[in-house]
């Protein structure tokens, strides 16, 4: 079993990484929103506030490595985070799922695609993701009153009693096979014939078809390094009737997800690029003329900027028709 010292450091450099990536993931989605909606915009969206949730209550799992995995904050933030830790590791691999299936109907019926996308889809499953998370995961307050001692002081969602176990077993078999694997199957097949219809596709720009398949195969990595092993032990540890334990160790590559999730939008999107680059591009930079001082530099940046990013949109809607 991976030491407490082990899982803070993991856990420091995720959120010392992550945040930030995530934070200006959201700032390029927001922009892309606002120029140009479409379905998979707001699926990423959601992707990246998952994140961003995911590591806002990371300090309190360093807290719980930094004290010898025992809880030692307020018995009522253990559920709490328990719930949104847990919640956002299967919304991600929903969204996940709902990007490979748009991104495959889009090459595979491209016109019927761009025909019937709306924006408004993307809204309307982001929230069914949301809401069927979250019920899946109230299991860990129910868990949690099926013990009469509170939790601050003691184990939290790691130590069960058998009546604990029960409810905890079959729910997380639930969970992997639901959540998990289904999500798996549906993102293997779509990337899957994703890959094959570029590969086919004669008239696709090169570097627009390696970076669409970079991203498909990014994805599908991402899906089984960081979520199989975790989900794995649920199987197990239901065929045991036991807590499996190498859990922990497992559920530490979950994490890692929250960093893999905005390098693979980064390298995948030339829109989220452009914005990205305008972000980090400096802006202002002052010129003196007769008449005084002048933010010359700001305009021409602006004009650039803007048809950079007109650009980059219209290549993307182009040749793949895709975002």
């Amino acid at each position: 079993m991976v030491s407490g010292e082990v899982i803070l450091s993991v856990y420091i450099l995720t959120f010392l990484i992550g945040l930030p990536a995530n934070a200006l993931a959201l700032y390029a989605f927001v922009k892309k929103l606002r120029d140009k909606p479409r379905p998979t915009d707001f699926l990423l969206l959601n992707l990246t506030i998952s994140d961003l949730l995911f590591l806002l209550f990371l300090p309190f799992k360093m807290y719980e490595a930094a004290s010898e995995m025992r809880w030692l904050l307020p018995g009522y933030l253990c559920p709490l985070t328990t719930f949104i830790f847990f919640s956002t590791i299967y919304t991600s691999s929903l969204l996940l799922m709902a990007v490979s299936v748009d991104r495959y109907l889009c090459v595979a019926f491209p016109v019927k695609y761009k025909i019937h996308q709306k924006p408004i889809y993307g809204v309307i499953c982001s929230i069914f993701v949301w809401i069927t998370t979250s019920t899946h995961l109230c299991f860990v307050y129910i868990v949690d009153h099926l013990t009469g001692v509170d939790s601050q002081g003691h184990d939290c969602y790691n130590n069960f009693t058998q009546s604990q176990l029960d409810v905890v077993l079959p729910m997380r078999l639930e969970l992997c096979l639901v959540l998990y694997f289904l999500p798996l199957i549906v993102c293997t097949f779509c990337y899957a014939r994703f890959i094959h219809i570029l590969r086919h596709t004669a008239s696709l720009n090169e570097g627009k078809r390696r970076r669409a398949v970079g991203m498909a195969m990014g994805t599908l990595l991402v899906f089984v390094v960081c979520f199989l092993p975790y989900n794995s032990s649920h199987i197990l540890g239901y065929i045991i009737k036991d807590n499996v334990s190498w859990r922990s160790d497992a559920l530490l590559l979950t994490t890692v997800n929250t960093v893999f999730d905005p390098i693979t939008f980064y390298f995948s999107s030339a829109a989220f690029q452009g914005n990205l680059k305008g972000l980090l591009r400096p802006r202002t930079k002052t010129a003196y003329t007769g008449n005084g001082i002048e933010n010359v530099c700001t305009k021409q940046n602006r004009v650039r900027q803007g048809n950079q990013t007109e650009n980059i949109q219209e290549n993307d809607a182009g040749e793949l028709q895709c975002p």
